[in-house]
């Protein structure tokens, strides 16, 4: 037996022995599973930068005392400009893994975020120049922002200042309008990734426009709004997007690529919510003139009906009235002539039958000196056996009547 078997045996004993692939397995598997590494924030040093061929990105973080290897794979690295530089003080988010080949540990990288102003403007400047040769900036693509929205999304801070200003303005001008709220951080090494979530998030819902809002804040706390991220959600998305940054002073690549933009939540709530007041003064405006143009337009066909009947009545007296008007005169003679001949030929036969009348008149023979008798019961009396002694009977005369009674009878005869 050889004199290492021993010492194997006595190893195996005290302790486990493992292979270096398993030490190295065991070594990846503590860093990926701790919580802190998974998602981790680092702050260096650029000490040198590698772009590959197949699009991955190598490069190394340096501090006072200490080295860390980084790689960002090609999926990350397309939504970082070419602005990393040695020298460049940055923040780099990721997870901490092993690479096993080597034994090394590295930080595999998922974010790059500049520290320095000069490293910012020029990461900055470097992707809006790539992004406006893309047309994202382009003016014609802008949006136009709807008059009368009924719903609104509002992607920003669940406990910020922003979200209140909003509701506040909307409550103020427009209260009948409904507001969505999708939360998101707004600083930080993770909020690109989170706004990017929430826009798209708020895409999938039927609104008419995006409220793309935060409070105010330093320069540095607006980064997130100049990831490349952010900046394709935004024209991705299938509304209308107003952002108000909260910066007066320098406008975002957000702010660029929005369909409208304001300094502040307030002035983008203003931008997308109409006054009420305002609706209001403006019906009545159109109100007025809508009396006035229908008054008008009234009077106009009033006045052409007034000219095109003077027209047809001198077009009707000059086609058929004036010819007409001999024919008419002599008409109207012959039928006053007519008329006089008649009325004339009807006096003379009411004359003839007048007198045939008046000699068949009872009023003729009472002239001559005739008497009518009358009954009390105003009957005539033609014969004796109509009356008795003692009746009172009445006698008409020519010019009145007088009541006599009758005293005695004598039949013809006695």
């Amino acid at each position: 037996m050889s004199r290492e078997a021993p010492l194997l045996n006595d190893f195996a004993k005290r302790i486990e022995i493992l292979s270096v692939d398993e030490l190295t397995l065991y070594i990846k598997d503590l860093l990926e599973n701790d919580l802190l590494l998974k998602s981790i924030a680092v702050r260096g040093e650029i000490i040198e930068i590698k772009h590959h061929s197949s699009g991955h990105v190598y490069f190394s973080l340096g501090s006072k005392q200490s080295r860390l290897s980084c790689v960002m794979f090609r999926s990350s690295a397309n939504y970082v400009p070419l602005w990393p530089q040695a020298g460049d003080e940055v923040v780099v988010e990721g997870s901490i893994g092993v690479y096993p080949p080597q034994g090394t540990y590295q930080l595999y990288a998922r974010n790059i975020v500049p520290l320095g102003k000069g490293a910012q403007m020029r990461a900055k400047e470097e992707l809006k120049k790539r992004l406006e040769k893309e047309g994202l900036f382009d003016p014609r693509i802008k949006r136009k922002l709807p008059t009368f929205p009924e719903r609104v999304g509002v992607v920003t801070s669940k406990t910020g200042a922003a979200v209140k200003d909003v509701i506040k303005v909307a409550k103020k001008r427009f209260p009948q309008c409904e507001i969505y709220i999708f939360p998101t951080l707004v600083q930080g090494i993770e909020a690109p990734q989170d706004i990017a979530r929430a826009m798209r998030l708020a895409a999938t819902k039927e609104l008419d426009v995006v409220l793309l809002v935060r409070g105010g804040g330093s320069r540095d706390d607006l980064t997130p709004f100049d990831d490349e991220r952010v900046v394709r959600c935004i024209r991705a998305c299938p509304f209308p997007v107003v952002t108000g940054i909260g910066h007066e002073i320098d406008r975002t690549l957000s702010d660029y690529a929005a369909d409208a933009y304001a300094p502040t939540p307030s002035a983008a709530a203003e931008k997308v919510f109409p006054d009420r007041r305002e609706i209001y003064k403006q019906i009545l405006h159109i109100k007025a003139r809508l009396i006035s143009l229908t008054a008008h337009r009234y009077q106009d066909a009033f006045n052409l009906c007034e000219r095109q009947l003077a027209r047809l009545q001198n077009t009707v007296k000059n086609l058929y009235l004036h010819p007409s008007d001999l024919k008419l005169t002599q008409k109207s003679q012959a039928l006053r002539q007519g008329i006089d001949r008649i009325i004339a030929e009807a006096k003379e036969r009411l004359a003839h039958a007048a007198a045939s009348l008046d000699a068949l008149s009872p009023l003729k023979s009472i002239s001559r000196g005739w008497i009518t008798c009358l009954s009390e019961e105003e009957e005539i009396v033609t014969s004796l056996s109509q009356i008795d002694i003692g009746d009172k009977v009445f006698l008409c005369m020519v010019d009145g009547r007088a009541q006599a009674e009758i005293k005695s009878l004598h039949p013809k005869g006695e």
